[in-house]
């Protein structure tokens, strides 16, 4: 297998529409998460993957082609609960009277390394689909940093961020956050999410906060 090609698109027709059959498909992606993160795309297998959701083998290819689209759904799942954990954070801080730019930057990283340090696994598999599914690796990091820019720009509108934000502030911090989570949720857990989360706040109050004349 070329493992450079970029995998197959999930057919429609895979996709459930029953509640039970999207219950199916949820457990298979947590087995398969747990299953790539432990053993990577070359060593996991099929029969693992179900045995771990507890599905019969043959009821595999009811929701997915094959190990690869598996594993191309998977990182799509897993780039979507990224977003939604940011999201929720940060909607979280909707009750608040007044809400910055940096509150909101804080809060979507602190959302992501709370979801990290639950789900360790995401790092190796992101990390694989560079190799296997290199369309899901890009995408991923595109789409992330893309709604890092649009934020990062309505702060600089309303005049809490510098005026020159420009997209590559947003990949500039998306990589910050990515090996701070490297750092302090999979490799260890020894400080606190709200200390890592701080610290992170401090260098972006000092490299993207709008100085005064």
């Amino acid at each position: 297998m070329d493992t450079q090609a970029s995998l197959p698109v999930e057919h429609d027709d895979k996709l459930p529409r029953t509640e039970r059959g999207r219950r199916t498909r949820r457990n298979l992606l947590d087995a398969a998460a747990a299953e790539f993160g432990e053993k990577g795309f070359h060593e996991a297998s099929i029969s693992g993957i179900t045995t771990r959701a507890g599905t019969a083998l043959g009821s595999f290819y009811t929701y997915f082609d094959s190990k690869e689209a598996l594993f191309r759904a998977l990182v799509q799942d897993m780039s979507v609960r990224v977003k939604q954990g940011a999201a929720e954070a940060v909607g979280a801080l909707a009750e608040q009277d007044e809400v910055r730019a940096l509150d909101i930057e804080s809060a979507a990283f602190q959302g992501f390394l709370s979801f990290a340090r639950e789900h360790k696994e995401i790092y190796r598999i992101i990390d694989e689909a560079e190799f296997v599914d290199p369309d899901s690796y890009r995408q991923h990091y595109e789409a992330t940093a893309a709604r890092m820019y649009e934020r990062l720009r309505q702060g600089a509108e309303q005049g809490d961020l510098r005026p020159d934000i420009d997209e590559a502030h947003a990949w500039a911090l998306m990589g910050m956050n990515v090996f701070l989570g490297l750092r302090y949720a999979v490799w260890s857990d020894s400080r606190s999410v709200e200390e890592v989360t701080s610290m992170a706040r401090s260098l972006l109050e000092d490299g993207l906060a709008r100085r005064s004349d």
